[in-house]
C-alpha cells in the first residue's frame, strides 16, 4: 500500500530527473553553439561570428609597452575577420591610429593607411609606419621616440560598415622631478608650468608618472601642476606641514584649478638623452655668465635641470661639486650618499638661485651627439 509520504517522494524524484535531463540538453545545445561561433588560437578564445553580431575584432596583445626617448617601439594591434566574408566583398581595410589626450576628450591623428594610400600627421611624420608582420597585423612602429610620444594610442580598423578598436599605452623610462623658477615657489600658472618643463629638457608629468615616482620613493611637500590640469604632490613620509602626521602616505590631490590664474609649482618628466653630461674642470670658480661661456668654449652648452636629473637617475651620475645650470640655479647630483655629500639619501641637491655675479661655483655642461 502506497502511503501519502511515499507517493510524495516518488513525485519529487521524477521531477528531479526531468530537470537534470533538461539541463543536459541545454548544455549540449550551448556547446554546439560555442563550437560554431568561436575559434581557438594560441589558447585564446576569439569571437569572430554570431548571428547579427560583429564580423571584425581588433585586439592588442599587450595593454602597455615600454621604451625611452630616442628608442623605437612597436604598438601591437591585430584584427580578425569573419572567414565567410573574406574575399566576398570589395571593401578595403582602413587602419587608423590616434593618440588620446590625458582627459580622453580629444584624439590626435597619428597615422592612416588604406591599401597603398598612407598618411602621417604632425610630429610623427617620417617616424611611424605599420609593422605588417602578417596579413592581419595593424601594429604601429614609432621610431626616434620623443618625450611627447608618451601616452595612450587607439588602433581602429574599419572594413565597410564594420569597425573595432583597441587601446595601447606607451610608457617611457625616465624620472619625475619637482620644479619652480627663480621667482620662487607657487609662481607658475598651468601654461607657464608646461613651458618651464620644456625649457629644462622635459615635459610636464602625467598623474601616472607622478604616481610611479611616488611608489619609487618621491616625497615632496609642495603642490605642482600635472599634464591633465590637476594639482597634486607625493608624500611618502606623512608629517605635520604636509597634510598631517597621522595621514597615510599617498599622492595628495588639490583637484583642478584655473589654468590661467592659479599658481603652483610643476612636476616635470624627462628620459634618456643622446649626449654627454659632465662637470667642467676649470681652474677657477665662475659667475653665471662665465659658466655659460666656459661650456661654449668647450664645444658644449650649459646643462639644463632635466639633463642633470636624467644623468643622476638613469646613469648613476655622482659629483659632490655645486655647479651652475641653465636656469640660473645651482645643484649637484649624488647617487652615492656620503658625509658632506647628501649623507642620508641619493638625490639632486639644490643650492638655490644665487646672485649670478658671484664667483662661487663651477658649471655642468651638456654636449649633444649628432
Amino acid at each position: 500500500m502506497v502511503t501519502g509520504r511515499n507517493l510524495l517522494k516518488k513525485i519529487l524524484v521524477a521531477v528531479k530527473m526531468k530537470c537534470l535531463l533538461f539541463l543536459v540538453l541545454i548544455s549540449l545545445s550551448w556547446a554546439d553553439h560555442l563550437t560554431d561561433n568561436y575559434t581557438l588560437e594560441h589558447d585564446r578564445i576569439i569571437h569572430i561570428q554570431a548571428e547579427n553580431g560583429p564580423r571584425l575584432l581588433v585586439e592588442a596583445e599587450q595593454a602597455k609597452v615600454f621604451s625611452h626617448r630616442g628608442g623605437n617601439v612597436t604598438l601591437p594591434c591585430k584584427f580578425y575577420r569573419d572567414p565567410s566574408t573574406i574575399g566576398s566583398g570589395t571593401h578595403k581595410i582602413r587602419v587608423k591610429w590616434t593618440k588620446l589626450t590625458s582627459d580622453y576628450l580629444k584624439e590626435i591623428d597619428v597615422f592612416v593607411s588604406m591599401g597603398y594610400h598612407k598618411k602621417t600627421y604632425g610630429s610623427y611624420q617620417g617616424r611611424v609606419f605599420l609593422n605588417r608582420g602578417s596579413e592581419n597585423d595593424a601594429s604601429l612602429v614609432i621610431t626616434d621616440i620623443t618625450l611627447e610620444d608618451y601616452g595612450r594610442y587607439k588602433c581602429e580598423v574599419i572594413e565597410g560598415l564594420e569597425d573595432d578598436t583597441a587601446v595601447v599605452a606607451l610608457d617611457l623610462q625616465g624620472v619625475v622631478f619637482p620644479y619652480f623658477p627663480r621667482l620662487g615657489r607657487y609662481n607658475l600658472n598651468f601654461h607657464e608650468a608646461r613651458q618651464a618643463c620644456l625649457d629644462q629638457d622635459s615635459v610636464i608629468a602625467s598623474f601616472d608618472q607622478l604616481y610611479d615616482a611616488w611608489r619609487a620613493g618621491l616625497d615632496w611637500c609642495n603642490a605642482g601642476w600635472l599634464s591633465d590640469g590637476s594639482v597634486q604632490y607625493p608624500i611618502t613620509k606623512p608629517r605635520e606641514p604636509c597634510g598631517g602626521r597621522n595621514t597615510v602616505p599617498g599622492v595628495r590631490n588639490y583637484g583642478f584649478w584655473d589654468k590661467d590664474k592659479s599658481r603652483y609649482d610643476v612636476f616635470c618628466f624627462t628620459s634618456n638623452f643622446n649626449g654627454r653630461f659632465y662637470y667642467l674642470i676649470h681652474p677657477t670658480k665662475l659667475t653665471y655668465d662665465e659658466a655659460v661661456q666656459a661650456c661654449l668654449n668647450d664645444g658644449s652648452q650649459i646643462a639644463k635641470v632635466g639633463q642633470m636629473f636624467a644623468a643622476w637617475k638613469l646613469l648613476g651620475y655622482d659629483r659632490c661639486d655645486a655647479g651652475w645650470l641653465a636656469d640660473g640655479s645651482v645643484r649637484y647630483p649624488i647617487s652615492r650618499p656620503r658625509r658632506r655629500c647628501s649623507p642620508t639619501e641619493a638625490a639632486v641637491r639644490f643650492a638655490g638661485f644665487p646672485d649670478k655675479k658671484h664667483k662661487l661655483y663651477g658649471v655642468y655642461c651638456f654636449r649633444a651627439y649628432n
